[in-house]
């Protein structure tokens, strides 16, 4: 269950890219939802879905604490 978690939330950043208010409130809800093991494969895939789309480089920042 906890993986699908993970994987919804990665489906819904990528749909909600386009936004960047949007991508961020997702962001924070995710942050909130997952495990802490969870949150670092998250932010692993973050790093490299943002590296075409400098305006979401801000969004590790939710990520880091």
């Amino acid at each position: 269950m906890a993986r699908a978690m993970l994987e919804y939330t990665k489906t819904v950043l990528k749909k909600v890219s386009f936004d960047t208010k949007l991508f961020y409130k997702e962001l924070e809800k995710a942050v909130k939802r997952l495990l802490p093991t969870e949150l670092e494969e998250l932010r692993f895939w973050l790093q490299k879905f943002i590296t075409d789309k400098p305006e979401l480089k801000e969004s590790l920042i939710y990520l880091k604490a």
